[in-house]
This record gives structure tokens, C-alpha cells and sequence, in this order.
């Protein structure tokens, strides 16, 4: 029996803009072929097809959730079932890219061992869009995620963080809940050397986007930026 192919399709960071501002019209044929999705949150995803005006109407398309509540392995094998039987699948974030800083690595690793097709489509990564942006070492750079909450323990890892940054040139990418984006930024020009360079890249591909990128020292002057509950990603370099 032909097995399906998984398809990673992208779906705007933003959704103040119109969403093939951000996204290439040749997703939209592999998207409208499709009528089993396998996504994070089933509402924001019908409601990404929805505006993306997929032909067959939502409630004929089947959906699944992996997410950070799914747990069983056997769980991601039974939605990996229907591709096996030859039902390809499009695998949709709430945010940006699939399967980058994203629960559905585990349905593709699943595939592969499978020897199943993934295709990866072509979207917004924050991430990458963050380094592009930042002027620090796009040649060698690490995502981190979330760093610790207590000061203590956060405190420790920026300082690891930080080691790293100077010592391989590395350059260091986090994030934050949007709510406590101003206390991370203030430990951040507290902790830091001032010789660091830090980029805040806020709301990346919306028209209220800001990127900028100031060595600590600067920051400490300028302020505090406007990223209070404002989604942010924050690179670490020298």
C-alpha cells in the first residue's frame, strides 16, 4: 500500500496582517488538497484554514491534536495511522513553523521511522527571522526557550548563557510569556556584561514589529522597550 506524505505547513506569527502577506501562494494548492490535519490547537487551525479559503468546508476536515497534553506514544502512532494507509496529512502550529520549538517533532520523527515523506513548506520562523535581523552570528546559534522564572536559577543560566556567547561565538535565542517580558529584560541589562549585544525582536511580521539590537551598556541608557504582552524574542551575542 502507498503511504501518505506529511506536509509541515507554516501559518502566519501575526495575524494583523493579511496572512498571504506572510505566506507563498504555492502553499495554498498543497493545503486545499488535504483533509487530515494533525495540529496544536484545532480551533486556531480551523480557523488559519478558514481564512486561507480552502475549498471543502471546515467541518468536512478531520483533526487531531499533538500538543504538550499528549503524552502516550501510542497516541502520535495512532495519528500517524491514516498516513501509513495512505492519507497524506498537514501537520499546522499555532504559530510560525511546525516542528521547531513546536510538540509536532513527534509525529515527523514518528514518520521518518516509518520511511515516510515530510515536506517541509515554506512560512515564518521567528526564530530564524530574529537572527536574520539581529547582525550577531547567524553561523552558529542556539534556541534555549524559556529561561528559568526564579532570579537565582535564571540568573545562573544567563550567565551560562552568556560564557557560551563569548567563548564559541554562539549566538543565544529565548523567550519569554509575553507578561513577563519586561522583568526578563530588566535582569537581562542587570546581569549582563555591558559589552554584550542584545536584540529584542517584538510582534515579527506584524506593522507594529521592532527589532533592534544595542550592546547592554546601550540598553541601559535607552530603556525599556514596548514588549510588555507583546510576543518577543530575545538574542544574546557579541
Amino acid at each position: 500500500m502507498m503511504k501518505g506524505t506529511i506536509y509541515m505547513i507554516p501559518c502566519p506569527i501575526s495575524e494583523t496582517r493579511p496572512l498571504w502577506d506572510v505566506l507563498p501562494r504555492a502553499n495554498y494548492e498543497v493545503m486545499n488538497a488535504l483533509d487530515y490535519f494533525i495540529v496544536e490547537n484545532v480551533r486556531s487551525a480551523r480557523r488559519f484554514l478558514s481564512k486561507a479559503g480552502v475549498e471543502r468546508r471546515i467541518e468536512e476536515l478531520e483533526f487531531v491534536e499533538l500538543n504538550e497534553h499528549t503524552t502516550r506514544p501510542e497516541d502520535v502512532e495512532r495519528m500517524l495511522r491514516p498516513v501509513l494507509e495512505g492519507r497524506s496529512a498537514g501537520v499546522i502550529s499555532e504559530a510560525g513553523v511546525p516542528g521547531v520549538a513546536d510538540p509536532g517533532a513527534d509525529i515527523v520523527a514518528l514518520a521518518h521511522s516509518h520511511g515516510i515523506r515530510v515536506v517541509p513548506l515554506v512560512g515564518p520562523s521567528s526564530i530564524l527571522m530574529s537572527v536574520m535581523a539581529s547582525g550577531l552570528n547567524g553561523q552558529s546559534f542556539a534556541f534555549v526557550g524559556y529561561l528559568p522564572v526564579k532570579d537565582g536559577e535564571r540568573e545562573r543560566r544567563l550567565r551560562e548563557l552568556e560564557r557560551r556567547a563569548q567563548q564559541e561565538r554562539q549566538a543565544q535565542l529565548f523567550i519569554e510569556a509575553p507578561y513577563r517580558n519586561v522583568k526578563l529584560f530588566e535582569a537581562l541589562i542587570r546581569i549582563l556584561s555591558p559589552k554584550m549585544r542584545l536584540t529584542v525582536a517584538t510582534d515579527i511580521t506584524a506593522p507594529e514589529e521592532y527589532i533592534r539590537t544595542l550592546r547592554v551598556e546601550e540598553w541601559r541608557k535607552v530603556g525599556v522597550p514596548d514588549i510588555q504582552k507583546r510576543p518577543t524574542i530575545f538574542v544574546l551575542g557579541i
